[in-house]
């Protein structure tokens, strides 16, 4: 699945165009490498997203099309940083 599609079926961010424009700014890597919005994304790979002051480490855990709310954040697991 794309980055910015996971992203926003993950509810990290809302809408897929801020998605995208927070991929294009260079603010996202997937497993230490910097990442586009048209990245594959799968399980197991570890995000790192810089949200200005502060940043957000998480593993994806699934990449399903669709999801209810409820359920979004079983998506993903927060890393803690070292």
């Amino acid at each position: 699945m794309r980055l910015d599609k996971w992203l926003k079926v993950s509810r990290i961010i809302k809408r897929r165009t801020l998605a995208k424009e927070v991929c294009d700014g260079g603010r996202i890597t997937i497993n230490g490498r910097p990442a586009k919005a048209s990245s594959e994304v799968k399980p197991g790979d570890r995000l790192v997203i810089d949200f200005g002051s502060r940043q957000l480490q998480v593993e994806v855990l699934a990449t399903p099309d669709t999801i209810r709310a409820e359920a979004a954040q079983d998506l993903y697991r927060p890393v803690p940083t070292v």
